[in-house]
């Protein structure tokens, strides 16, 4: 009997102090008694049970069907006696619903139970309307007004949240599309493009196929082909594509590292030009390149990263390979 209470004693040390009060308070032919209230005898038997094994086992259909039983009464009972694994085996297990969401996110908020309050505060965003239908939730609203205040905004920031991310998600595309275009530039004016390329590079003597932005691509060739061109450039209103390729060309020189030897038009006349004028570029536009630069650095990083999984599944069919050339020499 003394072994069973210090086994206990080690597995929660609110009934280690239980245990020592009772100990002293009581002589040694009394009987010692240790009440626990507020629960079903049920839920306390599976509790004391789960103390002895030290473990839950999903695989055993007993263990399932009591904690879908009692998974509340001992989400309680480890909260109140500090049996912090068997309160993570409830947070995990414990199957929330419509009908019994507003009871669990009580509990999950007086046993400190962050996840089990996440999972509560997840089915009620999906399914606030079906929830307003309950009882649970008309009492809620009748008796306590501030729990109901807490999940609407807790709903209301979530789709804040989202709303933020869908916008730096479609910003972050913008920035990846003038990467795309910044790349296709420097491409078309060091290789050459289908219709577009440097004076020292014959297009008509190479049989070039489409590269691999070729949308992009052939959108910023009739660019390059329609500014010189174009009669409005010098317009005080201007033309909107010839805008379009200053901007381009700008950008470009924000960014580039080649300070000598670019072959892009107009580069080095964007650099010195804000040399000898003095001024640096305003906020808008510094905020601009930097958004463009990190962009451009994540795409750097996302092809060395598909390149070393090419590697990487190029190393291990050579091995298999290799490994199947030996065991048929080995066979014959």
């Amino acid at each position: 009997m003394l072994f069973l209470f210090f086994f206990q004693a080690l597995a929660s040390p609110v009934l280690e102090r239980m245990l020592e009060h009772a100990r002293r308070s009581c002589s040694s032919n009394s009987r010692r008694q240790i009440k626990v209230l507020g629960v079903p005898c049920d839920a306390v038997l599976s509790f004391v049970r789960l103390l002895y094994s030290s473990k839950w086992r999903s695989s055993d259909k007993d263990e399932v069907e009591e904690m879908e039983k009692h998974g509340m009464h001992l989400l309680a009972l480890s909260h109140t006696y500090r049996v912090q694994w068997l309160k993570l085996v409830c947070e995990t297990c414990l199957i929330v619903s419509t009908e019994n969401v507003i009871d669990t996110l009580k509990l999950a908020k007086w046993c400190d139970a962050r996840r089990l309050y996440i999972k509560c505060m997840v089915v009620l965003t999906q399914d606030l309307a079906g929830v307003q239908c309950t009882e649970s939730w008309r009492f809620i609203q009748a008796h306590d007004p501030q729990l109901e205040l807490e999940i609407l905004q807790f709903i209301q920031e979530k789709d804040l949240r989202m709303k933020r991310m869908r916008r730096r998600k479609e910003e972050q595309g913008v920035y990846m599309q003038l990467v795309e275009v910044l790349e296709c530039l420097d491409h078309i004016c060091t290789e050459g493009c289908t219709n577009v390329g440097p004076l020292d590079v014959d297009l008509a003597s190479k049989s070039r196929g489409p590269c691999g932005y070729f949308s992009t691509c052939e959108g910023l060739q009739q660019l390059i082909l329609h500014l010189p061109l174009c009669a409005k450039k010098l317009a005080p209103g201007k033309c909107t594509h010839c805008k379009r390729m200053w901007q381009i060309f700008r950008l470009h020189s924000s960014l580039c590292a080649r300070t000598e030897f670019c072959k892009v038009p107009l580069c080095k006349q964007f650099r010195m030009r804000k040399l000898e004028e003095g001024k640096g570029d305003d906020e808008m536009w510094r905020l601009l390149v930097k958004k463009v630069a990190f962009a451009r650095f994540m795409s750097c990083l996302e092809k060395t990263k598909r390149t070393e999984e090419v590697w990487r599944k190029a190393v291990k069919c050579g091995e298999s390979s290799c490994r199947s050339v030996n065991s048929s020499q080995r066979r014959k």
